[in-house]
């Protein structure tokens, strides 16, 4: 229990991936507290650790003196908050801007700071620009900050995968946008073992930045076919140009419920596979696990006939 008795701030903690995380440090013995702004969203944390482990704060990383409150006394932070839509500066800067000072102010000794693939401050996207300015204002506050940018992250609660499955499951002629577009999808346990052993040796990461992929690089068109035949889906599918793609984004883009927007659209134009001079995963001694050792445990349900259907044709 490389962790033992060390007190560990999470803000997002009650999220896809806080759950995850939270997990594997509690396994590893860490006391943790969940920053959450709706305590109410994380209880599920608290029967993963024994009792008195799991301690829960209510604070919002947009306002400086719940963050501070939240820190208090704690060995280290994790910032897992982002978004994939909305006010991305206030989330993504000024946010973690405020974790970081937060941080730095109460003496933490380390801070791992989720970021992402495609991260820059030049970035046409607002979202991979706000995360790369959101990296320079953690590590001005943080100097020692500990980076770490996931491509897409998956596992069984994820909106990515889930997202396009329950699509397939639905329509019978299936619209890709991106078609060509590389990801190099990562499972959330991964990132989990990471984050772990980021804050157990933080003296071998601190101040660097690691890009994390899985071990295989599959377009979005790709991805969308082998989703259809992993829930036994027949399915045709059918390549958006880019030309219509960039006049739906521009159209519908800022409508409730568009199928993309404008800066979704600018993200699709670049590959979002780790670089081949990035530090990743082995610096880290973890094994990405690949898409089909793990997704069928939770695929079923978007088969024919959900997970008893699957039973019966395997059996």
């Amino acid at each position: 229990m490389d962790l033992d008795g060390r007190l560990i701030c999470i803000f997002g903690g009650g999220g896809f991936l806080g759950r995850y995380v939270a997990q594997e440090l509690l396994a590893r013995g860490a006391r943790l507290r969940i920053a959450e702004r709706n305590i109410k969203n994380a209880m599920h944390i608290k029967p993963l650790g024994n009792l008195g482990q799991t301690q829960f704060a209510s604070a919002d990383i947009t306002k400086p003196d719940s963050v501070t409150r939240a820190v208090r006394g704690c060995d280290a932070v994790v910032n897992l908050v982002g978004v994939l839509n909305g006010d991305f500066t206030r989330i993504h800067v000024d946010g973690a801007r405020n974790v970081a000072k937060a941080a730095a102010a109460a003496g933490c000794k380390t801070m791992v700071q989720l970021s992402a693939i495609g991260a820059d401050t030049a970035s046409p996207s607002r979202y991979g620009r706000s995360k790369g300015e959101g990296e320079r204002a953690v590590l001005e506050a943080f100097p020692d900050a500990i980076i770490l940018r996931p491509s897409i992250v998956f596992g069984r609660e994820d909106e990515f995968i889930n997202r396009f499955a329950a699509m397939i499951q639905m329509l019978p002629v299936v619209p890709v946008i991106g078609s060509a577009t590389k990801f190099q999808p990562i499972f959330v346990g991964d990132v989990a073992d990471v984050v772990a052993q980021a804050l157990s040796q933080p003296a071998l990461y601190a101040g660097q930045t690691f890009e994390l992929g899985g071990p295989e690089v599959i377009s979005m068109g790709e991805l969308n076919r082998r989703i259809a035949a992993m829930t036994g889906r027949e399915r045709t599918f059918v390549d958006v140009p880019d030309f219509a793609a960039k006049m739906m984004a521009t159209v519908l883009g800022p409508l409730p419920g568009a199928p993309i927007t404008s800066d979704q659209y600018k993200m699709l134009q670049k590959d979002n596979v780790v670089a081949p001079t990035a530090k990743g995963l082995d610096a880290f001694g973890v094994a990405p696990t690949p898409l089909a050792a793990v997704a069928s445990g939770w695929m079923e349900k978007y088969t024919a006939h959900g997970r008893f259907g699957a039973r019966a044709k395997a059996s």
